[in-house]
């Protein structure tokens, strides 16, 4: 049963030559910690209209990753410890092709459940040093996954997820991630995805927007930061 290898939080702090303010950078925490309705006590998002709020409550990502990611960017100090990407939570076994919307999991005395996939930022090219960063993830799908809380709790490094529901096992990550990046105007897998409840609202809303427009959104500005 995979566990929780390490819990992350973090405060405002200027990022870049720009002194955008950001909380990207997350720091281990020991012991307990409380999980609110909108994540993690102690943690902060800078932006708070593309970052936070119940739906996006709590980052996971795969420490699976950081050796690809060795081998694809090269050595960077930043990937000699778990925070990289920003996550909340850095876990081994659990994936994108393995991980699906609406599972749910009791994480401590906290139930969590996964909601949507993270969508990369410009802010990961500043604080990799990688001018397409953010392209790169989301180009290999290796981008992470958010949880909204079903309840409060504590939790602390080394709880177990214990998966109490899988409400859409089909609907991983992945296939997601595939639907809104690679085959993108597949419209039977986009009616599909705009019907599905357990989706928030602002995903549903692509699906809907693609159906009704046979045009895919332009993700120029978040993947480079271009005004």
């Amino acid at each position: 049963m995979p566990v929780v290898d390490h819990i992350l939080v973090g405060a405002v702090a200027p990022l870049g030559p720009r002194e955008v303010p950001s909380a990207i950078d997350k720091r281990p925490v020991r012991g307990r910690i409380h999980v609110g309705p909108e994540g993690l006590a102690g943690d902060a998002q800078g932006d708070r209209k593309n970052h936070g709020g119940p739906d996006k409550a709590i980052h996971q990502y795969a420490f699976d990753h950081y050796a690809t990611w060795q081998e694809l960017i090269g050595p960077k100090t930043i990937l000699e410890a778990p925070g990289a990407f920003g996550e909340n939570f850095s876990v081994r076994g659990l994936t994108e092709d393995n991980v699906a919307v609406g599972d749910t999991f009791r994480l401590g005395g906290a139930v969590i459940q996964v909601s949507q996939g993270r969508q990369p930022c410009w802010k990961l090219n500043v604080r990799f040093g990688v001018p397409d960063m953010a392209t790169r993830v989301q180009q290999t799908g290796m981008m992470g996954w958010y949880y909204r809380v079903i309840e409060t709790g504590d939790v602390e490094p080394g709880d177990e997820f214990q998966l109490l529901d899988r409400l859409a096992p089909e609907w991983t990550i992945r296939r997601m991630w595939r639907i809104l990046y690679v085959d993108t105007m597949n419209l039977d897998e986009l009616a599909t995805m705009a019907a599905l409840p357990h989706l928030p609202a602002l995903w549903r809303g692509y699906a809907e927007r693609r159906l009704a427009t046979r045009k895919v959104e332009d993700w120029t500005r978040r993947l480079t930061g271009a005004e």
